[in-house]
């Protein structure tokens, strides 16, 4: 029995089909690389010793995905498959609607076809808005301030509203944090295409030489610096997590939802402190204003995941910001040459 993981060549999808692999799990990747490369096959094989089955193509084609379900014997699925920045969400909404949400439902009426009614989705700590008080938890409402926002809150109705319609289904929600680090062997981490859109890879090629500075976005927050105070999560954690959600979703039915975060903020400037420290980089900075729509202090609360999946973030800050390096050192270009 295989796990179909859409995304999987993905940042958090790669790094999530190494912990699965590890644990003794059949992988089949599904991407179509509009936001990872080729090469990431190749260093999955390096780092596992495994050949990993792989179909390239969009969810988008239910066709396409139909035919992956009857060539496999499939238990259940992993869903990263979707866009995810922010700013070319309120740019381009329609792209990401359609993508996001047409593509899942086009996922699922796939799986039901195919009698397939287990799936790990990929949600985001972003479906909290801006009006939640941290430390967040599961039954606060959800929100969003932005088109890919929106697509999550979404996207997790519509599995919820299945997985009332139909017993059958289990269905599983994972609202993670801010992910950053990568694999200890440098062989995978996140490359994003253009200039990035999160902090870390921001950092990173800074310190690379491929940007110039950070800009820091307000150092007025009502926090112990002045900046934005964020929950970072290794990215091995995270996909650790993914392996445990997935192993209650296959013995339960119905819906869940759990945060994954380390459960305490740090600040933009603990974590660039942090990175200079343990990586001995200088990582220059300019103090810019506020972004609209940024809140002072985001971090979760845990304890849902730790109680029913037994997980808990076990990596510290200094993992995360010395195995990004790592990874970002060894490949300036990410997986370019």
């Amino acid at each position: 029995m295989a796990i179909l993981v859409t995304g999987g060549a993905g940042y958090i999808g790669s790094h999530t089909t190494v912990e699965l692999l590890a644990t003794g799990h059949e992988v089949i990747i599904l991407d179509d690389f509009s936001n990872s490369s080729p090469k990431v096959l190749d260093r999955l094989k390096t780092i596992t010793g495994k050949n990993i089955a792989f179909y390239e193509g969009s969810i988008l084609n239910k066709p396409f995905l139909n035919k992956i379900f009857k060539e496999n014997n499939i238990e259940a699925v992993i869903h990263f498959a979707a866009f995810k920045a922010v700013g070319e969400s309120v740019k381009e909404p329609l792209k990401y609607y359609h993508n996001n949400i047409v593509g899942t439902i086009s996922l699922l009426e796939v799986m039901a076809e195919n009698k397939v009614k287990n799936i790990v989705f990929s949600s985001s700590a972003t479906v909290y808005g801006v009006n939640n008080i941290s430390p967040l938890t599961e039954d606060m409402p959800t929100s969003a301030t932005n088109p890919y926002g929106y697509t999550k809150v979404m996207m997790e109705q519509i599995l919820n509203d299945v997985a009332f319609a139909d017993k059958e289904w289990s269905v599983t929600n994972l609202r993670y944090f801010n992910p950053i680090g990568a694999h200890e062997s440098g062989l995978i981490g996140e490359a994003p295409n253009g200039v990035p859109n999160n902090i870390m890879p921001y950092i990173t090629q800074v310190a690379v030489g491929k940007l110039q500075e950070l800009s820091i976005f307000g150092d007025d927050y009502d926090t112990p610096d002045g900046t934005g105070v964020r929950d970072y999560i290794h990215v091995i954690d995270l996909a650790k997590g993914h392996v445990l959600a997935l192993k209650d979703n296959l013995a339960t039915t119905g819906s869940h939802v759990y945060n994954l975060g380390a459960g305490q903020g740090y600040s933009v400037l603990d974590l660039v402190k942090t990175f200079e420290k343990e990586n001995n980089v200088t990582i220059p900075y300019t103090i810019k204003p506020r972004r609209a729509g940024d809140i002072a202090t985001c971090y979760a609360n845990s304890n849902k995941a730790k109680e029913v999946l037994g997980w808990t973030a076990q990596k510290t800050l200094a993992d995360m910001v010395r195995d990004s390096w790592r990874w970002q050192s060894q490949n300036p270009n990410g997986y370019e040459e």
